[in-house]
């Protein structure tokens, strides 16, 4: 994982790159006739020289609300852009001109086919290495650990090379809630391979104090509800080890979303003979409620036009046009038809591969791993990602979809391959991603989470209140569940209070 510049002195020009899945980030500022001006690894570093200004890109908002991220490559702030995963900028210097070049995309591999137990050992032995090199360190290294398959995999394998190296015991730390929480599971992980373990309890006056940290850590907003846990284990580990390893990037590379099982089940539809496939879409475009009208309705769009990412369905279209008080506002972005335009044979995939690369594309940098970046570096804690290295990768495009989804699960080649070496419970069970009992705080405490929101003068000069209003309390009385919109909101308030102070909220 990098984000780096070298200083080209014969040829006066600088080089910019950043890592293949944008593990780290890299910002850089451009003036109106598009030349350099500054680059940084946060935004806030920008914002040090008091000629930068703070302008609000409506294109950035616009998504954002949709998608619960950016994935734009102009931030929240006009003018301001990241640098795209896998890509490097030259900038001659004497002109301030940039062009950017991808040097590294992910691709899937069929030309070689492997058997079942060739691919599942080739696997274990890509992640025992790339293991090996994380724990590479000067410094305490830790892991943290969850009930899932991803996280008990790379703490299996670190304990395992620390105790043959006599070292350790392995530390690993799991966050809950009092609502909800995997300490069971993690603790059977723990207890089997003998790590030293930490639990964290997270309360509602928790994850409402942590939200100015946050969103001035975050730079721009990210609705994603995983991040304050994600920020107090963080800070938790921290006095125990200066470096953790995590188990993001497995989902997208081994096939871990259950979304990504929809394609099979639509195919049914359109397996059907043709009037009744015409029919069927009739009846999914109608307006009329009827149980599984939504199914039909995915089976009659195309992939490009309702997969968009793992955030998306917070703010539907309509809900935005109302939010921000515009009929004319530009739609959000349909990665998948960026990826039709920009990488050959796309549209040829299946239809779950095309949602892995969606997700490895927009995803996974912009939410997921910016998530764990700035929340584990808030708190000076190194996180490391063992399922991204590039060993480990090349593996997984060589993984067909029969060995992903296979007896009711996902990422069935990763639990093939680490048979035995982990609890049989944690072999089988389900994916849960990073739960939060939102609603239910929300619903108990909406006094405490609206708070921050209702009196944010910067956010009501961009939204309209009365309908976040009429939101709140359709959800108090639970006639809707308006948790993941209200925390878009709440994040959007922090973030303008945290940049915006005493500067005007003017949309570009």
């Amino acid at each position: 994982m990098f984000a780096l510049a070298i200083y080209d002195e014969p040829r006066n020009r600088l080089v910019l790159a950043r890592d293949p899945f944008g593990i780290k980030p890299l910002y850089y500022r451009l003036s109106p006739d598009g030349s350099l001006v500054s680059f940084g690894s946060e935004i806030k570093s920008l914002h040090a020289d008091p000629a930068c200004p703070r302008t609000l890109n409506r294109d950035a908002l616009v998504n954002y609300l949709s998608l619960q991220h950016n994935p734009l490559p102009e931030t929240f702030f006009a003018g301001i852009y990241r640098l795209p995963a896998g890509s490097f900028a030259i900038v001659d210097l004497a002109s301030g001109s940039m062009e950017i070049h991808r040097y590294w995309t992910y691709e899937f591999d069929d030309a070689t086919p492997e058997a079942e137990d060739a691919l599942a050992a080739r696997l274990r032995t890509a992640m025992e290495e790339s293991v090996a090199r994380h724990l590479i360190s000067d410094v305490p290294v830790g892991a943290f650990l969850s009930g899932g398959i991803d996280s008990a995999v790379i703490a299996t394998l670190a304990q395992e090379q620390l105790r043959a190296a006599g070292r350790g015991p392995l530390k690993t730390f799991t966050i809950g809630f009092e609502e909800l929480d995997e300490f069971d599971a993690a603790r059977e992980v723990a207890d089997r391979i003998g790590t030293d373990h930490h639990e964290i309890t997270m309360t509602a006056e928790d994850f409402v104090g942590a939200l100015p940290d946050i969103a001035w850590h975050f730079d721009e907003p990210v609705g994603d509800p995983s991040a304050f846990p994600l920020y107090l284990l963080a800070k938790a580990a921290r006095e125990h080890v200066s470096v953790v390893l995590s188990g993001e990037g497995a989902d997208e590379l081994f096939g871990g979303y259950r979304v990504y099982l929809e394609p099979f089940a639509v195919d049914r539809v359109r397996r059907l003979p043709r009037p009744v496939r015409a029919l069927a879409a009739r009846l999914g475009r109608s307006e009329v409620a009827f149980p599984g009208v939504n199914y039909l309705r995915r089976a009659s769009t195309a992939l490009e036009d309702r997969y968009f990412g793992g955030g998306y369905g917070a703010f539907a279209p309509e809900e935005v046009r109302r939010l921000l008080r515009s009929a004319t506002i530009q739609p959000h972005v349909r990665p998948g038809r960026d990826l039709a335009l920009t990488t050959p044979g796309f549209t040829d995939l299946p239809e779950s591969r095309r949602m892995q690369l969606i997700d490895v594309h927009s995803w996974l940098p912009d939410d997921i791993l910016t998530k764990a970046d700035r929340m584990s570096m808030a708190s000076s804690l190194e996180l490391r990602v063992p399922f991204l290295d590039l060993d480990v990768a090349r593996v997984s495009t060589r993984v067909p979809d029969s060995l992903k989804y296979r007896d009711g699960t996902t990422k069935w080649i990763l639990r093939r391959a680490f048979r035995g070496r982990l609890p049989a419970s944690t072999e089988r069970r389900p994916k849960l991603g990073f739960p939060t009992p939102l609603r239910q705080w929300i619903t108990r405490h909406p006094d405490t989470f609206l708070a921050p929101i209702r009196r944010s003068a910067r956010l009501a000069e961009l939204v309209d209140m009365t309908y976040v209003e009429e939101l709140a309390e359709r959800h108090a009385a639970g006639r809707i569940d308006a948790s993941r919109r209200l925390l878009l909101l709440l994040m959007l308030a922090g973030w303008l209070d945290a940049f915006m102070d005493g500067d005007p909220v003017v949309p570009a």
